[in-house]
């Protein structure tokens, strides 16, 4: 096993562990793409108490939601589906229903819902975190709305819904996963102070980056 995808699996348990022992529950915003599939996949054996886990998503795609390209879908093929957490506590983005609709509500859904145990996330290549594009709306300030419907995301499908900036950082605890060559570029402007969406992920006890120590190392000349 890799082992960012070891670290991550051990933060993930022993955040849940905290979470249970302390408030009775664990509140996770599962991140989407392919970087976190095989973090999930491992996650099936684990030893969890998984009646007080309570899952939901950073962001998803408008598709219908058998879609393969949907966060959902591959989270549950690759995980939830094998493990006995409670439907109910499964808090899917209904995305199928249009970006505007569904950003509505999803908020709906998060509305008393604290601040969160654990937040996973990604990076794209060009810096974006869960559907916060750059050129695009993040939703960074006090009092922002917990989701955001999107409509021209660069990549497809166009729309989509995400949390915001402001609703993502409401966490104890912050982990990004990041792997792969092609995330280089976004790394290193991120390590250059650059303003990329990941940038705007603001938690009170600040981010953790698991990163492939690959993509710290300068390239060869």
């Amino acid at each position: 096993m890799p082992a960012l995808h070891q670290a991550a699996i051990e933060a993930i348990l022993a955040g849940a562990a905290r979470a249970i022992g302390a408030r009775g529950r664990f509140l996770l915003v599962l991140a989407g793409g392919n970087t976190p599939r095989g973090i999930y996949r491992a996650l099936r054996a684990a030893h969890a108490d998984w009646s007080a886990w309570h899952i939901y998503f950073g962001d998803e795609r408008c598709l219908p939601p058998d879609d393969a390209a949907r966060n959902s879908r591959m989270a549950a093929e690759a995980w939830l589906d094998s493990v006995p957490i409670a439907p109910a506590r499964l808090h899917v983005i209904p995305a199928q229903r249009g970006a505007l609709q569904a950003a509505r509500m999803y908020a709906d859904t998060l509305r008393g819902v604290g601040d969160f145990d654990l937040v996973l996330l990604g990076l794209g290549e060009d810096g974006h975190t869960a559907s916060l594009f750059p050129g695009h709306e993040w939703a960074t300030a006090p009092g922002a709305p917990d989701t955001l419907a999107v409509f021209d995301a660069p990549k497809p499908p166009p729309q989509r819904v995400s949390m915001s900036a402001a609703r993502l950082s409401r966490a104890r605890q912050v982990i990004f996963l990041v792997c792969g060559e092609s995330k280089r570029g976004a790394v290193a402007a991120w390590r250059a102070a650059k303003d990329i969406p990941a940038r705007s992920i603001l938690p009170a006890a600040g981010v953790d980056v698991l990163v492939e120590s690959a993509l710290l190392l300068p390239l060869a000349s």
